[in-house]
């Protein structure tokens, strides 16, 4: 049962005989009642398909008069039609099959030949352009662009020939539709792009500024948006609630809002609230919803043609149910609502094969496509599979949208925070195709030579970024198959290719990624940079390119794994294979990466770069007819710190040579112990120094700037000794926080480092952030720390349940960076003439702690393990003697042995274990007599033949205690 009301609706619109259309009193016309027509009108035109193949056009207006008349009227016999949707000068037929016949005024109908080859799935016609969705998801465009509505661009024209429209490429999309001059797409997981036409503000952003590409109605996301139908100059928006939005022109009441106000924003109807609106219908002025739960169609908006069925030719501004003829059977059910420019249809039926109103949508993969690839590809249609296979994954939004979850509509939540997908489907999907090495192998050459160099540097939205989230999944099945791939180096340039804004929501998705699926991005590309440096190492080939290209994007996957709750212990980001590698200046290229290699590892790296760095000063002064640069330091012992001063500030040390220090009027040469002396003394001395450049903390006994110094120029001096420090691999006996070393590193300190420096404040903030709301009123505590505020006007501001973590964050910063600005400034320019190689960078902070003064725990038991002995043994009294004597020590005493022995009580990066310390069993007259010395540039202690242990540990003692005494180099 068709009905029909509005413009030109009598004598069955020239489509059947009068003496079949059943005519009453009633505005609502019953058109046909035993007629099988098909389709509707759109815009201005109407198009009719009969059940027999007759396919009629006819145009709504003649010379300005409404008035129906044949256009057009054809048989086709072969092709069936699903769908016709028509424009002012044209129509386009819809084949089931996928293609598309174009009809124009006054040429028979003829295949679209530009669209011949695609499976196109929908397609949408405003008042001078078309826009058509493939089945692979590409949006094609064609038409006039006076407005913006094909979305190419402002300087674009219009165009006859369809065009792709780049800028929604990898947005897997649901449905399309065309207003009078806008243009609407929308996505599977509900986000909707308008462009087009805006000056009532029919595209729903707020403005009435044309947009000439798809931009985001982001007032619509997360609204469960199904369907969405577009009029002249206003647009309706259908969500899965069964909810109805509508904005744009409001001047004939066709937004239903009881007013004749254009809306700039989707608005909701709230008359229709309770009614579950399964469909939705825009005519050029007037706007249908029909609720299929009641069985009820409302209409709004022009009445002028009586298309609103309400037995007036009145406008009308809410929606109010069409009254139906009187001989109207409520057993049939309202299945569809058609509006077209001033008319209206309903089809009524009892059937079941009824299409939905949500359109067909682009292909997605499933098991059955899959099996069908696994079965033809031992047969002789294995070249269509291929085909398909390419025309699937040479394109983003196929992948995209294959395998988004659906379970509790969890796919209309897709934003920066959650991508939408079931990711355990695309691990499932690769894993099957991966059973056959030939669709696995066709899968892989689409992705790499199609659908990677296709992608947007700036995609439309968050559903285009999943392809970065699936890949790795079908890398990971290729990696199991040992097969050669160079899908991780391309799919990680794609990434690093993205424009910021995409990137920073790409890693916001990665920070929220299970914890599996993380894994096995990291893995992959973490294997593939393994897999890379073998090759390097084996085939002496050139990777670097590749190598890094990879370790970009591990770089940035490390930096989100601190921000993840589930992370990764940073030693699954770490590749072994890079001790491997040989020693050349490419080493250089991994000074960026910390997490590439252990600390051993990249001490070597570190040593190898200082040595070529020293060969360029050398070959540098030797072109130049200079001598080699020097780094001697003479000194006395008592004016240590003021002598050391006045030779920085001569300004005539050469950094990047190796420390070497001569004390005034003592003997010896120095093979590292001298200067290890030196740097374990110079802390010291900073410490107590009047000037009080550093304070120690009495709760951690840690070491921080002082932020009341008025003179920082010294702190440039103290960054310059640290620096030399670190270069000459000494230690320096200033007891810093990790967050000194997280600022040297550009890393920002957080409470957790407050916590450490000051464990009272850190406490009381902690406090601060648990209490329930009513006591942090009671607090009266406003945003000000120690009398300074950490914002203007901060002394007016309270610190509520609201700010309160705003007030931690600026109390942090207050302390770390606002309040020692200038300090760190000084010490860090410092730091970095110190130290003038660059590769320092490549250690984490807690291992560029570690080996700044060493490491902060004394496993003693260690050194016994790591000693060697010459004219003695093991099990001789004598070192049986000594071992009880150092275990009997306190723990001051112990360490006075290591200043003994190595010029500084520091413990080396990696522990105890890593000294080196040989006891040489003296064999002298009278032994005594004579105390024990050491050698410290070669760890080796000369202990003397002692009769008892008595003795020994009376001798031992005196040595460590007057050590500069007994110390020798």
């Amino acid at each position: 049962m068709l009905y029909s009301w509005g413009a030109c609706d009598g004598e069955g619109f020239d489509v059947v005989s009068y003496e079949r259309t059943k005519q009453d009193n009633s505005v609502v016309k019953t058109l046909c009642a035993e007629s099988t027509i098909q389709d509707e009108p759109t815009g201005k035109y109407l198009g009719f398909i009969g059940g027999d193949g007759n396919v009629t056009v006819l145009s709504l207006y003649v010379d300005g008069n409404v008035n129906a008349v044949v256009q057009k009227r054809f048989s086709l016999k072969k092709d069936k039609i699903k769908v016709m949707k028509c424009g002012p000068a044209r129509a386009l037929l819809f084949l089931h099959e996928g293609k598309i016949l174009l009809l124009e005024r006054g040429n028979s109908c003829r295949p679209f030949r530009v669209l011949c080859d695609r499976q196109v799935t929908q397609v949408a016609c405003g008042n001078q352009h078309s826009i058509a969705l493939i089945r692979d998801g590409q949006l094609l465009v064609w038409g006039e662009n006076s407005h913006g509505q094909l979305g190419l661009g402002k300087e674009e024209r219009s165009t006859l020939s369809p065009q792709p429209l780049k800028s929604l490429c990898g947005i897997p999309l649901a449905q399309i539709s065309a207003g009078g001059d806008h243009s609407f797409a929308l996505s599977l997981s509900g986000v909707v792009f308008g462009w087009g036409k805006n000056n009532a503000g029919q595209l729903g952003l707020g403005d009435i500024t044309n947009k000439y590409t798809p931009t985001c109605v982001k007032s619509l996301n997360q609204k469960k948006t199904v369907f969405i139908s577009c009029g002249e100059e206003h647009t309706a928006i259908l969500t899965k609630g069964g909810f109805v939005f509508t904005c744009g022109s409001g001047r004939f009441g066709q937004l239903g809002h009881n007013s004749l106000r254009d809306e700039y924003h989707p608005r909701l109807i709230a008359e229709l609230m309770g009614s579950k609106v399964s469909q939705i219908a825009c005519g050029q002025h007037h706007t249908l919803a029909l609720s299929e739960l009641f069985n009820v169609i409302y209409s709004f908006g022009c009445g002028e043609q009586g298309q609103l069925g309400n037995a007036k030719t009145i406008n009308q501004t809410v929606p109010l149910p069409i009254h139906l003829p009187s001989d109207h059977n409520p057993a049939l059910k309202v299945k569809r609502v058609v509006a077209g420019g001033n008319i209206s249809f309903a089809f009524y039926h009892e059937l079941n094969h009824e299409r939905s109103v949500i359109p067909s949508v682009c292909a997605t993969l499933d098991d059955q496509i899959i099996d069908k690839w696994l079965t033809e590809c031992d047969t002789n249609a294995w070249t269509r599979a291929k085909r398909e296979i390419k025309r699937m994954f040479s394109s983003a939004s196929f992948v995209n949208g294959s395998f988004i979850d659906k379970s509790c509509d969890q796919h209309f939540l897709t934003s920066a925070e959650y991508s939408g997908l079931d990711l355990s489907l695309a691990r499932l999907a690769f894993e099957k195709i991966a059973t056959k090495t030939k669709v696995l192998s066709e899968v892989q050459q689409s992705v790499m030579r199609e659908l990677l160099p296709s992608l947007s540097i700036c995609p439309a939205g968050v559903e285009a970024l999943r392809i970065y989230l699936i890949l790795p999944e079908l890398i990971r099945v290729i990696q199991k198959q040992k097969q050669q791939t160079e899908l991780a180096v391309d799919l990680a340039g794609a990434i690093l290719k993205l424009d910021p804004f995409p990137c920073d929501a790409l890693e916001s998705l990665w920070t929220r990624m299970p914890y599996s699926y993380f894994r096995t991005l990291v893995k992959t590309l973490r294997s593939e940079s393994a897999k890379l440096i073998e090759q390097m190492t084996a085939q002496h080939c050139d990777n670097w390119e590749s190598l890094t290209t990879i370790l970009r994007v591990l770089k940035r996957l490390f930096l989100v794994n601190r921000q993840r709750k589930s992370v990764l212990i940073e030693s699954q980001f770490c590749i072994s294979e890079v001790a491997h590698l040989p020693m050349n200046g490419n080493l250089e290229l991994l000074v960026p990466f910390s997490f590439v290699a252990d600390t051993v590892t990249k001490q070597k790296i570190f040593n190898y770069l200082k040595g070529l760095l020293m060969q360029e000063e050398q070959t540098s002064a030797f072109l130049s007819g200079l001598p080699n640069p020097v780094n001697m330091l003479h000194i006395n012992r008592e004016s240590l710190l003021k002598d050391t001063l006045e030779y920085l500030r001569k300004g005539i040390l050469s950094f990047s040579y190796p420390l070497m220090v001569a004390f005034i009027g003592e003997n010896g040469i120095d093979i590292r112990g001298l200067s290890a002396t030196f740097f374990s003394l110079l802390s010291e001395a900073f410490l107590s120094w009047e000037k009080k450049l550093l304070e120690v903390s009495e709760n951690s006994q840690l070491v921080w700037f002082n932020p009341d110094t008025c003179d920082v120029t010294d702190f440039y001096y103290l960054g310059i000794m640290c620096g030399m420090a670190l270069y000459n691999h000494h230690y320096m006996n200033i007891n810093f926080p990790l967050a000194l070393f997280k600022k040297l590193l550009q890393l920002s300190p957080t409470l957790s480092d407050l916590e450490e420096l000051s464990p009272v404040e850190a406490r009381g903030l902690k406090n601060l952030l648990e209490e329930e709301e009513e006591d942090v009123d009671g607090l009266l505590v406003d945003f000000t720390v120690k009398g300074q505020e950490l914002f203007s006007n901060g002394c007016q501001v309270p610190v509520t349940k609201n700010n309160r973590q705003m007030y931690v964050d600026l109390y942090v910063d207050f302390v770390f960076n606002k309040s020692v600005k200038n300090q760190f400034e000084q010490f860090s320019i410092g730091f970095f003439e110190g130290c003038p190689l660059n590769a320092w960078r490549m250690f984490h902070p807690e291992e560029l702690r570690e080996l700044f003064h060493g490491s902060p725990t004394y496993e003693w038991k260690d050194l016994p393990q790591c000693s060697t002995y010459e004219h003695c043994s093991p099990s001789d009294e004598l070192i049986t003697n000594f071992w009880t004597v150092f275990f009997e020590f306190s723990e001051e005493q112990r360490k006075k042995f290591l200043f003994f022995m190595y010029g500084t009580d520091r413990v080396p990066a990696g522990g105890l274990s890593k000294l080196s310390l040989k006891i040489v069993q003296l064999n002298l007259p009278e032994p005594d007599d004579r105390f024990p010395e050491a050698q410290t540039c070669f760890g080796k202690l000369h202990l003397p033949k002692y009769s008892n242990i008595d003795i020994l540990r009376n001798k031992l003692i005196h040595a460590i205690n007057f050590c500069e005494v007994f110390g020798r180099v």
